[in-house]
């Protein structure tokens, strides 16, 4: 393992005093607490948006948090939950009176603690309600979507989320606006290279300098199919294909897409994908809409990328473009 840091033990919690640190203009802890981290200055009386996970994912989930995104985010140790109690905290943090949307990937840790969570609040009064984000198209098939898991879709979903809220609509309106969003959002992966958690010290799996991986998790859970390398066009073109016979894209539609670097990816990597992609929806005649290209949702240093497609429409494009700034997210009215 070669890492740039202190000591495995401490990796976590020195990375969020680091961001908070940079950032501080923008984010806040709560009570001191490193692990609770909250944006700055939240608008009164909005619904509050709140997400939760494991770290090594940057800028996923910590990333996200600020005006016209999250409004808070529990922080736990590398792939793992953290607790519910700290979620609860999170939630009493972030109610205003309107109520807070848990918005989060499905991992059962994850799940199962914002359910605790969630009861935990219930005695002080704060309403809430719970979306998953399921847009893994590679994890499990069509006819059982609701066990998929959540990776860089979840992106665009906070994106939404944090508009909407920002709209000063009401938790069911939110509620409403994400699930239609999650409904039109799929992504798929591949790997080419592994990443090693510190306190494991080696890496979390063995691939081939040959080969590749298609449809590998963000914490390496296994794909559908190893193969040997393709080159981008051939990994663009898959990609898509799989994406397009879960989701349909005919000419008139219009979509953002998000090419996401996993952690060691070159820009230029990505770009060479996403140049591909782009000429493959003109040929459908897809319209593309504020694409994104870079790191959104990474595995620490592991080698790959994913692709998101979002179908839109007029109410998601005008929720996508509104304004928005946080540490690792801005966008002015583009």
């Amino acid at each position: 393992m070669k890492k740039i840091i202190n000591t495995p033990a401490d990796f976590v919690n020195e990375a969020v005093e680091g961001i908070v640190a940079a950032h501080s203009n923008q984010l806040e802890l709560y009570k001191g607490d490193i692990r609770v981290v909250l944006a700055k200055n939240r608008k009164k009386g909005k619904v509050g948006i709140v997400t939760a996970g494991g770290s090594g994912h940057l800028p996923v989930f910590l990333g996200y948090v600020g005006q016209g995104m999250l409004d808070g985010c529990t922080v736990g140790n590398v792939f793992a939950s953290p607790s519910a109690s700290k979620m609860a905290d999170t939630i009493r943090a972030c109610d205003s009176g309107a109520g807070v949307l848990c918005l989060f990937g499905n991992y059962s840790g994850d799940g199962l603690n914002f359910d605790m969570a969630c009861d935990e609040v219930d005695f002080d009064g704060i309403e809430t309600r719970k979306v998953k984000v399921r847009d893994d198209v590679a994890s499990s098939p069509k006819e059982t979507a609701e066990l998929r898991r959540g990776v860089a879709g979840m992106v665009y979903a906070f994106k939404v989320a944090g508009a909407a809220a920002e709209e000063m609509r009401s938790l069911e309106e939110v509620v409403a606006v994400v699930e239609k969003a999650l409904a039109n959002i799929r992504s798929m992966g591949i790997a080419l290279a592994p990443c090693v958690i510190p306190e494991v010290g080696k890496p979390s799996f063995v691939i081939g300098d040959d080969e590749m991986e298609w449809g590998m998790g963000i914490h390496g859970e296994p794909g559908i199919e190893r193969s040997k390398i393709k080159t981008a066009d051939e990994i663009a073109e898959r990609i898509l294909d799989t994406i397009c016979a879960d989701m349909p894209l005919v000419g008139g539609d219009t979509v953002s897409v998000m090419v996401n670097g996993l952690g060691a990816t070159s820009l230029e990597e990505l770009y060479i994908v996403y140049r591909k992609l782009s000429a493959l929806l003109k040929d459908k005649g897809v319209e593309v809409f504020m694409p994104h290209v870079g790191e959104f949702a990474t595995s620490m240093e592991m080698a790959g990328l994913s692709v998101t497609i979002m179908k839109l429409d007029d109410e998601l494009k005008t929720l996508l473009r509104a304004p928005a700034s946080t540490p690792f997210y801005t966008n002015h009215n583009k």
